[in-house]
């Protein structure tokens, strides 16, 4: 389970955000912009990380607050699944990120699997929709879903880019360090699960 000040401090940037978009009053406006810097402060107090970085990250938007999506292809070859090493931790992933506006969940999966493996890929089903904090327990920010893509390789090769520093097949029993913020060995597995199924349900929390 989420921490509780996390789970508090994700509450008050919520109604904040909520609650700067839709008022008009000058004197509300102005309590919940307190109450946005007083769940800034929570966030930088518990996790270490400079004030002007968590308000850029956690509260940067504007609007009522949605959750953010995340995509992840899983791309196979032969039985094996295509990981990428990621630059930001030099542990490996799934090719994916966030999800671009005006792009279908197809065309974001192709356009990230190539940026990132430099693979030509076919989108064939989803795998799962997962809320990540039910999955991952560290102090995100933000609320992310996660969607899983399973796809089939259709051929390419690996490009320098800025977010990966290779691509590589891997099968289940030799798995390397993986980035887990962005996928556990878990929801590898349920991949792999789903690759051999021609009747898979698709899971969501």
């Amino acid at each position: 389970m989420e921490e509780k000040w996390l789970r508090w401090a994700k509450q008050l940037q919520a109604i904040a955000q909520a609650g700067l978009e839709y008022s008009k009053d000058k004197y509300d406006i102005d309590r919940f912009q307190q109450i946005r810097e007083l769940s800034i402060e929570i966030m930088s107090d518990y996790t270490g990380i400079d004030h002007s970085k968590v308000k850029s990250l956690f509260a940067n938007e504007e609007g009522y607050q949605t959750p953010k999506v995340d995509i992840r292809a899983a791309i196979f070859k032969e039985e094996k699944i295509l990981l990428v090493r990621e630059q930001i931790d030099n542990r490996w992933s799934l090719p994916g990120g966030w999800a671009d506006i005006g792009l279908t969940v197809s065309e974001n999966i192709m356009k990230e699997s190539m940026e990132e493996a430099g693979a030509q890929v076919k989108p064939r089903r989803v795998i799962a929709v997962l809320d990540r904090n039910t999955h991952i327990k560290d102090a995100s920010p933000y609320s992310i879903y996660k969607v899983f893509v399973e796809c089939d390789y259709l051929g390419g090769e690996y490009q320098d880019n800025i977010e990966t520093i290779e691509a590589e097949f891997f099968d289940l029993e030799n798995l390397p360090k993986l980035s887990v913020g962005r996928n556990t060995k878990s929801q590898i597995e349920m991949c792999f699960k789903a690759r051999k199924s021609e009747v898979f349900e698709t899971i969501f929390d």
